[in-house]
């Protein structure tokens, strides 16, 4: 039992480890494409990716949110599950192909794309579910190092790829990043469709195939909520402020999102265990963890919001220094999203992705009525806080579909609810400390020996488990 617990506690420290790497890779290299491309070259190849964020939530089904149960229902015969599924989501994916080549000419005129680059998308799009499969796969294994690998082999290809592909292309710079940033998936999701099927054998199964629909069918509105719910404040301060105003909020935005790389990485190294622990009915165990990973992830906003202004100031103009402002709020909101996960976790155990997909449409609906209500009035900043509303709203109705409708009390909610409340009171009174750099780092720094303070005993417990582990290697 010692041995599964510091596998899990290893595995989940590497992977949170290997998103932040290749995420800061992502950073590093985001000012070479500034430089080797024009604005417009480059707002063509990132709509592309944003075409396939949306698209991918329809043509893959989302099949993946069957995948931690499975491990659980399917033990034994989980290769041939994820080869079966894997199966499903590429015919039908073939099925989207064939309709978009047949209707070419009506697809144009919704996509200002090439007949090339809207083949290469949805070809993509049948390919690269199974590059997904197999790092769930893996995840869900602890198998670390191999999720890690193919993480780090898709990263830096696609610099690779993309770079070249640019300097060998220099009358199509656009469609150069496109491929750049396509074929690497492509290439990495033969390999992982080919070993799926190789190890599970199996290209058809009606058990599996209905099981998988019926978690994943529902949580394709959940998906397109969340995309809605993401991209909505951007395209209605465009709309309603311009252009310039559009700019400093996304340069702020996108640095408070940064926390979700952390974030979200915490959450996907401890949904195995969750589920391990749930299916056992070790309810208290995951009470006790969790509070510890929740409390994580508020001084972890709390140094995000701290740390803004000075990194506003060292990437960017002083045009854009505003920006700074939208940070506090959309850490917050981003704080939001990382404590309802632990609610959606528990209506996906139970394969209730019905409740989520309504509360993910009802948070988005309501957000996009905050925005038309306030940025007209208060402008851009307005949907910085209309972004807390609209995620802690999400969470208050995932907190109800648990504990209301599930009947399930599984974490300590009361506590959740203060520790929330506090951090976004903290991270708005921080906004005052904005233009006094002392006073702010001297409160991040309290903050940061109190917390090591309280914690010690969990902080030396986890550095032993991994070093005897290492040992043992």
């Amino acid at each position: 039992m010692a041995g599964q617990e510091n596998k899990v506690i290893k595995s989940g420290i590497w992977y949170i480890i290997s998103n932040i790497l290749i995420r800061a890779v992502g950073i590093i290299t985001s000012p070479i494409y500034t430089r080797i491309l024009t604005p417009a070259e480059k707002g063509v190849a990132d709509a592309f990716n944003s075409y396939i964020s949306i698209f991918t939530t329809v043509t893959c089904l989302c099949l993946i949110y069957s995948v931690g149960r499975a491990k659980l229902d399917f033990k034994d015969r989980f290769d041939g599950y994820m080869s079966s599924i894997q199966t499903l989501s590429s015919g039908f994916g073939l099925l989207v192909l064939a309709g978009v080549c047949m209707n070419m000419k009506y697809v144009q005129r919704l996509l200002p794309y090439q007949k090339a680059e809207i083949f290469l998308m949805f070809l993509y799009l049948i390919l690269y579910p199974s590059l997904d499969y197999m790092q769930y796969k893996y995840r869900f294994e602890y198998k670390y190092k191999e999720n890690i690998l193919i993480s780090v082999i898709i990263c830096i290809s696609t610099v690779v790829f993309s770079v070249g592909l640019i300097f060998a292309m220099p009358d199509d710079k656009a469609f150069a990043k496109i491929l750049g940033t396509v074929l690497p998936g492509l290439i990495v999701g033969v390999w992982c469709y080919i070993t799926l099927l190789c190890r599970g054998k199996v290209l058809y199964n009606r058990e599996y195939w209905i099981y998988a629909l019926k978690i994943g069918l529902p949580m394709i509105p959940h998906g397109l909520a969340l995309v809605l719910l993401n991209k909505i404040d951007s395209i209605m301060i465009q709309k309603m402020c311009g252009e310039t105003e559009l700019g400093i909020y996304t340069t702020g935005y996108s640095f408070a999102v940064l926390l979700s790389v952390v974030t979200n990485a915490i959450g996907q190294a401890w949904l195995p265990w969750f589920n391990e622990k749930l299916y056992g009915g070790e309810k208290e165990a995951v009470k006790e963890k969790n509070l510890l990973l929740m409390q994580l992830g508020c001084f972890l906003t709390l140094g995000f919001v701290a740390v803004g202004p000075e990194v506003i100031k060292l990437l960017c103009s002083r045009n854009f220094w505003d920006a700074m402002w939208i940070i506090p709020p959309v850490a917050v909101g981003t704080l939001c999203q990382y404590f309802y996960t632990n609610y959606v976790n528990v209506e996906l155990f139970y394969k209730k992705t019905f409740i989520i997909a309504l509360n993910s449409i009802a948070a988005a609906v309501i957000n996009v009525f905050l925005n038309w209500l306030f940025i007209g009035k208060y402008g851009y900043l307005a949907a910085a806080y209309t972004t807390v509303a609209g995620y802690f709203i999400l969470m208050i109705l995932h907190y109800i579909a648990v504990r209301w409708i599930l009947k399930e009390k599984i974490y300590r909610d009361g506590v959740y609810f203060v520790l929330l409340l506090c951090t976004g009171t903290a991270g708005c009174l921080f906004l005052f400390t904005y233009q006094t750099i002392l006073l702010r780092y001297a409160v991040i720094t309290a903050l940061t020996i109190a917390a090591l303070f309280f914690r010690k005993d969990e902080l030396l417990m986890l550095y032993a488990s991994v070093r005897k582990r290492r040992g043992k290697e």
